[in-house]
């Protein structure tokens, strides 16, 4: 993840990843490095990598090319746990907090998967699903929830007796077809064969990388704990006017930034909102298309910057984007910084779009 950014600028990265290894206990920035990639993909060490990847190449930008993200940028939004990462970049949450929330959240999702697997057996996980035509999307969705019903939700309290190995949920709706589904993993392959025998389609499956089936009713448990640690007081000390109220409260009201939650698709709008839709977005649906339309098509947004240790916020924002030759229109364009390469090419898009009375807009990944 971080073996260019070390490369380049040894001096930032190492500052910054001895801050990490500080806050998270123990030696992260060792196994980003070395791995095993079996360690590195374990959902405890994973989230937390990610989080500080996005966050340190945000601080490289700041210190070593002078990039301001409120200069630069009106909106943020991040792909399932990016919202973490965003949540910091539009300062709501402190990078401290930030990291410690993502390690508990880590730790809680690891662990009702676990549990799970102990109290019911069966297997895990998450699969894509790719429909040929974007027409088909819709009929998808709603065959699906007739078929499995949007189990796991807090609305949903009256199928609360039903087991986890008997559900599934849409976990991401990507784009305009492609979404996620998320639970058993033999309940799944159900389902698919019900959708090719009665929807007249036959969707691509692809299992994705994942130890859990995150956003799905087996994140149940870890919803209680991350509501808890949002109800806790931030673990650094209070700063003159940083919006932190009461007892030093861990997320800070207002944001520099307007900040666009996973579970509504639309900005946060209050301190105790943001608390509820950050624990429950775990387990709900993650709403990126319907929030890239909202920004795209409601908000006017026209610059695209995805920061982060992958390319898949930008892939999935110019899938919707991109097909109407977003690139082309003056004063648009869509980008993404990985890794140092990327950085001139998109500060230099940045600052020949400027100046159109355009809205921008920053994703963490």
């Amino acid at each position: 993840m971080l073996a260019p950014w070390l490369e380049s600028f040894p001096r930032t990265t190492n500052r910054l990843l001895d801050e990490v290894d500080s806050l998270m206990g123990y030696k992260l920035s060792t196994v980003m490095a070395e791995g095993p990639s079996k360690v590195l993909s374990a959902t405890p060490v994973a989230q937390p990598a990610i989080v500080a990847t996005s966050i340190i190449i945000l601080r490289i930008l700041e210190q070593e090319y002078g990039f301001q993200t409120y200069d630069h940028a009106d909106v943020v939004l991040g792909h399932s746990l990016g919202e973490f990462a965003a949540l910091v970049c539009g300062d709501y949450l402190e990078f401290e907090d930030g990291l410690y929330l993502v390690k508990k959240r880590a730790e809680a999702m690891h662990q009702a998967t676990a549990d799970a697997m102990v109290q019911y057996g069966g297997e895990y996980g998450m699969v894509a699903i790719v429909m040929e035509s974007p027409s088909h999307l819709p009929s998808l969705i709603r065959s699906i929830e007739e078929f499995v019903g949007r189990h796991g939700t807090r609305e949903d309290d009256a199928r609360a007796d039903i087991p986890p190995i008997d559900q599934v949920l849409i976990a991401n709706i990507n784009s305009k077809n492609q979404i996620v589904l998320s639970g058993n993993i033999e309940r799944i392959k159900t389902l698919i064969a019900h959708v090719r025998q009665f929807l007249g389609s036959d969707p691509r499956m692809v299992r994705l990388n994942a130890d859990s089936p995150f956003h799905s009713p087996i994140m149940k448990p870890a919803v209680k704990k991350i509501e808890e640690l949002l109800h806790q007081p931030s673990r650094v000390p209070r700063r003159e006017g940083d919006g932190r109220g009461g007892e030093i409260d861990i997320i800070k009201w207002p944001g520099k930034l307007q900040c666009i939650s996973n579970v509504t698709s639309r900005p946060f709008q209050s301190r105790e909102q943001l608390k509820d839709l950050l624990a429950r977005q775990c387990l709900e649906t993650v709403r990126w298309w319907d929030s890239i339309k909202y920004l795209d098509q409601e908000q006017r947004v026209r610059r695209w910057i995805g920061i982060g240790p992958g390319k898949v916020g930008r892939n999935l924002v110019g899938k919707e984007v991109g097909m109407r030759g977003m690139d082309a229109v003056k004063g648009g364009g869509v980008w993404a910084i990985t890794e140092p390469g990327e950085v001139e090419e998109a500060l230099k898009g940045l600052e020949d779009t400027a100046g159109f009375g355009v809205d921008e807009y920053a994703d963490y990944e």
